[in-house]
C-alpha cells in the first residue's frame, strides 16, 4: 500500500490515529530534520515521499548517494554473518528436505517483517528503527527499539571480533608451518584482536556514511563466495569414510582446543550409513538449531540505515534490493549447508572449518578459506557498527546536529568495550547467546509487526483488517520464538553440553 498524501500526514499522531488542530509547519533548517512532535510530520513525510526543491535531508544532513548495487552489497554483508559456517551442522541435525523447508520459511518472513518496517517508515515518513518506536509508543518504545538493536548488534560484533581471536593465531600458525602455538605476541589472539580492531575495522567505522563501505562489503562478499566455492570443491576431493591414514594427521596438530570437542572423523568402513544423506532427521540437536536458522537472515537494524542514504529511495526499491539480498543469501546458505554436510553428513561440528582442519590442517586451500573467512567478518563488523551508534545518538543526542567529536568517540568507545568483552570473558558467546535469543525476535518478529499495528491508520486498515491480523501472528511467533531460544539455552545451562552452531 502506497503511503498517504501530505495532508494525511500532517495530520498522524502516535498511535496511528487522526487529531484535530495539527497544521503544517515551516521548513526546518539543514541538519535539523529528526521527529520531536506531531508538528514535525509533514516536513518529514514532504521530503520522504517526494524530492523537495531543497532537497532537504533527514536524519543525516547528507543526501542519499548510495546506489541500489551498493545498497545490495551492503544489506548482504548484514545478513552474512559467521552462522553460515555452523550450517551444515544444522543440516545434519534436520535432515536436506527440513532444512531446505526451515531455511525457505525464515526468508520469506524475513522479507515480510523488512516489508512491514518499510510500510510503517513509509506511512509516517520516518527511516530510523528508533524513531518507529517512538511514534508508535513514544519515548518507551523509541528506548526499546534503541536497546535491542545496541544489545543485538553488540553481541553480533563480539561473535565476529571472538572468531577473529580464535582463528587468526592459527592461521599464523599455519603460515609459519608451526605444529605448537608460542608465546610470540604475533600468536596471541588478544593482542592480534585489538590490532585488527585499531588497524582495520575502526577506519571503516570512522567513515560518516554507510555507502562507502558498498565497496568493502562487495569484497566481504567476494570472500564468503570463496568459501562456498572451497566447499562445494572439497566435496569432491575429502573421500568418505575418510581412510585411516589421515588419523596420524589429525592427531599432529592442536586445534581441539577451539573447537571445544573432540569429535572423531573416522568411521568404521563398514558401516553402512556413514555416507548416506538424511532428508528428515528429528533428535534433540534438532531443537537447537532451529533457533540458529530462524535469525540467518537477521538484518532489520541496517534496513533502514541502508534506506536513509539509498539515491532516489522509493519503498518499492528499497523492497527490491532487500528481497535480492535475501535471495543471493537463501542460495548461499543453502549451497553452503548442502555440500557441507554431503562431505562429513553427521560427523560435520558446528564450525565447519574445524573438521576439515582436522582432516588436514595444512591444507592450502583450507588455509585460504580460513583467511577469507577472517577478512569477511572483520569487514562486516563496521556495517554492524552503525546501527549501534545510530541508537546511542538517538537515545542520548537526538535534538544535536552531527558532530565528528561524538561520532569518532561512540565508534572507538564501542570498539574498546568490545575488545574488552572478548578479552576477559571467556564464555562470552553465551552470554550474548541470552542477548540474541531475546534482541533478534524483538528486532525480526515483534517490533516490526507492533509498530505497525499502532502507526497505520484505523481509517485505512482497522484492528480487525486482514494485513494487521497477520501482523499481530508475526508478533505471537516472535513471542513463541524467543520463548523457545530460552528454554534451549537454559536446558543446554542446566544440562552442561554446550551445542553451538554458529552465531549471526
Amino acid at each position: 500500500m502506497e503511503a498517504p498524501l501530505q495532508t494525511e500526514l500532517v495530520e498522524l499522531v502516535p498511535n496511528g490515529k487522526h487529531a484535530e488542530g495539527l497544521h503544517p509547519v515551516g521548513t526546518p533548517t539543514a541538519g535539523d530534520g529528526r521527529v520531536q512532535g506531531p508538528q514535525r510530520t509533514c516536513v518529514e513525510g514532504k521530503g520522504f515521499l517526494q524530492k523537495s526543491p531543497s532537497k532537504e535531508p533527514h536524519f543525516t544532513d547528507f543526501e542519499g548517494k548510495t546506489s541500489f548495487g551498493m545498497s545490495v552489497f551492503n544489506l548482504s554483508n548484514a545478513i552474512m554473518g559467521s552462522g553460515i559456517l555452523g550450517l551444515a551442522y544444522a543440516m545434519a541435525n534436520t535432515g536436506i528436505i527440513l532444512f531446505l523447508f526451515l531455511l525457505t520459511a525464515v526468508a520469506l518472513l524475513s522479507s515480510y517483517s523488512i516489508h512491514l518496517l518499510l510500510k510503517s517508515s513509509g506511512i509516517v515518513g520516518i527511516r530510523a528503527y528508533e524513531q518507529l518506536g517512538y511514534r508508535a509508543f513514544g519515548t518507551p518504545g523509541k528506548l526499546a527499539a534503541a536497546l535491542a538493536i545496541t544489545l543485538q548488534n553488540i553481541g553480533a560484533m563480539s561473535s565476529y571480533l571472538y572468531i577473529i581471536k580464535s582463528e587468526l593465531p592459527l592461521v599464523i600458525q599455519t603460515f609459519l608451518n608451526m605444529e605448537a602455538q608460542t608465546s610470540d605476541w604475533y600468536l596471541n589472539g588478544n593482542y592480534l584482536v585489538i590490532l585488527v580492531s585499531v588497524t582495520i575495522i575502526l577506519p571503516l567505522a570512522l567513515m560518516r556514511q554507510l555507502g562507502y563501505l558498498g565497496y568493502a562489503s562487495g569484497f566481504s562478499l567476494s570472500c564468503m563466495l570463496f568459501f562456498l566455492i572451497a566447499v562445494i570443491y572439497k566435496k569432491f576431493q575429502v573421500p568418505c569414510p575418510l581412510p585411516s591414514n589421515l588419523a596420524n594427521i589429525t592427531g599432529n596438530f592442536s586445534l581441539m582446543q577451539f573447537s571445544g570437542e573432540e569429535t572423531p572423523l573416522l568411521e568404521e568402513t563398514g558401516a553402512p550409513d556413514v555416507c548416506t544423506p538424511s532428508y528428515f532427521t528429528l533428535n534433540i540437536q534438532t531443537a537447537y538449531t532451529i533457533p540458529i536458522m530462524a535469525f540467518a537472515f537477521v538484518c532489520h537494524p541496517e534496513v533502514l540505515p541502508i534506506y536513509t542514504e539509498l539515491k532516489d529511495p522509493s519503498k518499492k526499491k528499497m523492497q527490491r534490493i532487500s528481497n535480492l539480498s535475501i535471495a543471493v543469501m537463501y542460495v548461499m546458505y543453502f549451497l553452503a549447508a548442502l555440500f557441507g554436510y554431503l562431505t562429513f553428513y553427521d560427523r560435520a561440528e558446528s564450525e565447519l572449518l574445524h573438521t576439515y582442519n582436522k582432516v588436514d590442517p595444512f591444507d592450502v586451500l583450507v588455509l585460504c578459506v580460513r583467511v577469507a573467512v577472517l577478512m569477511a567478518v572483520t569487514l562486516t563488523v563496521p556495517i554492524v557498527l552503525f546501527p549501534v551508534r545510530r541508537a546511542i545518538q538517538q537515545m542520548l543526542f537526538q535534538d544535536q546536529e552531527f558532530s565528528w567529536l561524538w561520532h569518532i568517540l561512540i565508534a572507538t568507545g564501542l570498539l574498546i568495550g568490545i575488545n574488552l568483552l572478548v578479552i576477559f570473558a571467556p564464555n562470552i558467546l553465551g552470554i550474548f547467546g541470552i542477548i540474541g535469543a531475546t534482541s533478534a525476535p524483538c528486532l525480526i518478529f515483534i517490533f516490526p509487526a507492533v509498530f505497525y499495528f499502532r502507526i497505520m491508520p484505523t481509517e485505512e486498515e482497522p484492528a480487525r483488517s486482514t494485513p494487521k491480523i497477520l501482523a499481530l501472528c508475526f508478533a505471537v511467533l516472535g513471542l513463541l520464538m524467543m520463548t523457545m531460544s530460552l528454554s534451549f539455552i537454559v536446558i543446554d545451562w542446566v544440562s552442561g553440553t554446550s551445542q553451538h552452531g554458529g552465531n549471526h
